[in-house]
């Protein structure tokens, strides 16, 4: 299927309700519900052939086919190692999630957090399976890939070595759920060494559909506890740790029974009175379910002496149960970072909760068009993809001395972990955020999957631009804005239009120097053919020392005569072949004047103010198309692709103009008549 068509296929599927949770589009076609029939009725248990039990779906270098760390494994059921295996037992538990021999601990972290909330764990792992009812060796699980839920089907082959899993596993033996996700979760990237190294902030987002935004504590935003407190109130997700500074600190414990390099939720933030001001205070839960904070404010310390027996009996907690409460500056001083994932409204049943606005727009970033890198860039910068978002209204609870109107935006680089197979890994990408008409206000660039950043701004309207670090960096991207309040978010691009003017010439305009050059081209029959144009153009360029060429091709000669074709003769006569010359003379001005390194060739930047001077506005996908199809592998345009360019688009233009008679925008063809405009 075209790009295009696949894109139109694309936005009817979304229109449809295809790739929210509740209709997540099955990945590689493959349907969970009736695999597991075919099996069930066949008797026999599911084999993915899409990611076998082959060395490829482990991985490309350190568990590449040919690496030492590979030998000795084996595929097996859960039903090969385990005399009763379950998917779940009691409930998922973080104690489900033990990391094996792969660098993923970020994206255990984020699953450890899913089992603190079950409505969430559940878009993930869909209800209903188990190897006991309609066991056929499938499983499947769900996940958010950049704007829609894809159903990932597997089949339950794991990895082993010496009997036991080699990736994550549960801690009692006999519970599979979590290396089953994983599994899912290594199909989508391609192989579980893909999954090698991360942020937590991605499992967090791939998991829930949310945007994540990181707060590093050293240097916290002075509205931080009213940040936290209003994403508690949207049902956000908040995850904070204690970074390591050394191997032998991870899962280490502080003399105050704080666990270094561990994912702690953050469950409440409250202010109480506490002699004679207000204290701000926070409460945290270690998912183990043990191990708690002994400073100020944990259960049974002395400062619950000296609060209200109202706010006392509101607030403490004297179990063992893995959650306590801190000062808020405690906090600061002892945590490191603060992750918050903010969730889409779908995800949010309870009606008390409130709720962000959701806008999104899917881009790309292609080499020569709209590749044009960040501001370091000039002459290329202002190609890039562009939206704009309009904030009408404050937010109802500012932040203290900052009223306005808050969003947080994101920008993801969409499939980069997947390409690792093939040597690429993540592009360095950033955005910069320009007040209409004002000064930019623009972020540090990250070599992550997403870069994502917190505003609170007067209402107005704002112009986003993302980019990657450097110009002419292939790659898709998809931009999400959460705001407050209900915001308008739209990509600025340019209108699809030809203000190209008729070239109006009757026989009395030729002069007769002219007429005699026709005359000795032309021949006898006084006409010029297709194939005597290219001879005549490229008789002419060969001469040129300020243009550079390679000869104009027979079917860009053909495009010419067309264009110009009143007859249906296919070849020109004397006005026609006067009007042609007389647009060539206009390109060739235009080709030098924009030539400003008088290299002989144009950049595709120079070739789109060109085509803009020359009475054609295009938006970024035809852009695209034009670099693709005219340029060199250097991305430079020489003169007989130029012309040719001009040419395809001014007969496209009158074409489509011809066929819409009523001048509605729109055109209707039958089969014979698709087939006659594509053949033009």
């Amino acid at each position: 299927m075209s790009g295009i068509a696949a894109k139109l296929h694309r936005n009817r599927a979304r229109a449809e309700g295809i790739g929210t949770n509740a209709q997540a589009v099955k990945y590689l076609g493959q349907d969970f519900e009736l695999l597991r029939q075919n099996c069930l009725e066949c008797g026999q248990l599911f084999q993915d052939e899409t990611f076998g039990a082959i060395p490829s779906s482990l991985g490309f270098n350190e568990l590449g086919p040919n690496s030492y760390k590979v030998r000795g494994i084996t595929w097996k059921r859960p039903t090969e190692l385990s005399s009763s295996p379950q998917f779940i037992v009691g409930g998922a538990t973080r104690t489900d999630i033990c990391q094996g021999a792969l660098g993923d601990c970020w994206l255990l972290a984020a699953i450890a957090s899913l089992t603190l909330n079950e409505q969430v764990l559940a878009r993930v792992v869909p209800p209903g399976q188990s190897f006991e009812e309609n066991y056929a060796g499938i499983f499947h699980f769900q996940f958010w890939q950049f704007g829609e839920w894809v159903d990932v089907v597997i089949d339950d082959r794991l990895p082993t070595k010496d009997g036991e899993l080699l990736f994550v596993h549960s801690a009692e033996g006999s519970e599979f759920w979590s290396a089953l996700l994983e599994k899912a979760y290594a199909k989508l990237n391609g192989c579980y060494e893909a999954l090698s190294g991360g942020s937590t902030t991605e499992g967090f987002e791939d998991f829930t559909g949310g945007i994540a935004e990181v707060h590093e504590l050293q240097r916290p935003s002075p509205h931080l506890f009213k940040i936290i407190q209003k994403a508690l109130r949207r049902g956000s997700l908040l995850g904070c740790s204690i970074d390591i500074t050394s191997s032998a600190d991870s899962e280490a414990i502080t003399s105050q029974k704080l666990v270094k390099g561990h994912a702690y939720s953050v469950t409440a933030v409250e202010e109480v009175d506490y002699r004679g001001g207000m204290e701000k205070l926070i409460r945290i839960r270690n998912p183990w379910g043990q191990v708690e904070w002994t400073g100020p404010w944990s259960d049974g310390s002395m400062q619950w002496r000296q609060i209200s027996d109202e706010d006392r009996g509101r607030l403490s907690n004297r179990s063992e149960d893995g959650e306590f409460w801190m000062s808020f500056s405690d906090f600061l001083r002892h945590y490191s970072r603060l992750e918050i994932c903010n969730l889409t409204p779908d995800a949010l049943s309870d009606d008390n909760v409130k709720k962000w606005a959701l806008s999104k727009f899917d881009g790309s970033w292609r080499m020569g068009s709209t590749a044009g890198g960040c501001r370091n860039y000039p002459d290329t910068f202002w190609t890039n993809p562009q939206f704009v978002i309009k904030l009408d209204e404050e937010d109802d609870d500012p932040n203290d001395d900052e009223a306005g109107c808050s969003f947080v935006v994101g920008l993801i680089q969409k499939n980069r972990r997947k390409m690792r197979k093939i040597g690429e890994d993540m592009h360095t990408i950033g955005f910069a955020i320009y007040e209409v008409p004002d000064e930019a206000r623009s972020e540090t660039f990250i070599n992550l999957r997403e870069v994502c950043n917190r505003f609170c701004l007067p209402p107005g309207e704002y112009l986003i631009l993302p980019s990657t670090f450097e110009p002419n960096k292939n790659g898709d991207f998809c931009v999400r804005v959460f705001s407050e309040k209900q915001a308008e978010f739209q990509e600025l691009d340019d209108p699809i239009e030809s203000k190209v003017e008729e070239v109006e010439i009757d026989e009395d305009d030729v002069d007769d120097k002219f007429r005699n050059l026709f005359g000795q081209l032309a021949g006898q029959d006084s006409e010029i053919s297709a194939f005597e144009l290219r001879k005549i153009l490229n008789r002419v360029v060969t001469k040129r020392k300020d243009i550079k060429t390679d000869g104009f091709s027979l079917e860009t000669c053909r495009n010419m005569v067309n264009l110009l074709d009143k007859d249906g003769s296919g070849r020109l006569g004397l006005v026609e072949f006067k009007i042609l010359w007389t647009k060539i003379e206009s390109y060739l001005n235009i080709y030098r004047e924009r030539d400003t390194d008088q290299s002989g060739t144009m950049s595709s930047t120079e070739m789109r103010m060109a085509v803009e001077q020359l009475g054609f506005s295009l938006n970024n996908p035809l852009h695209q198309i034009l670099v693709a199809r005219y340029s060199e592998p250097d991305l430079t345009i020489d003169f007989d692709n130029f012309v040719g360019c001009l040419v395809r688009l001014e007969s496209m233009f009158k074409t489509f103009k011809t066929l819409d008679k009523d001048n509605s925008g729109e055109v209707e063809l039958n089969f014979q008549e698709w087939l006659n405009v594509c053949l033009l």
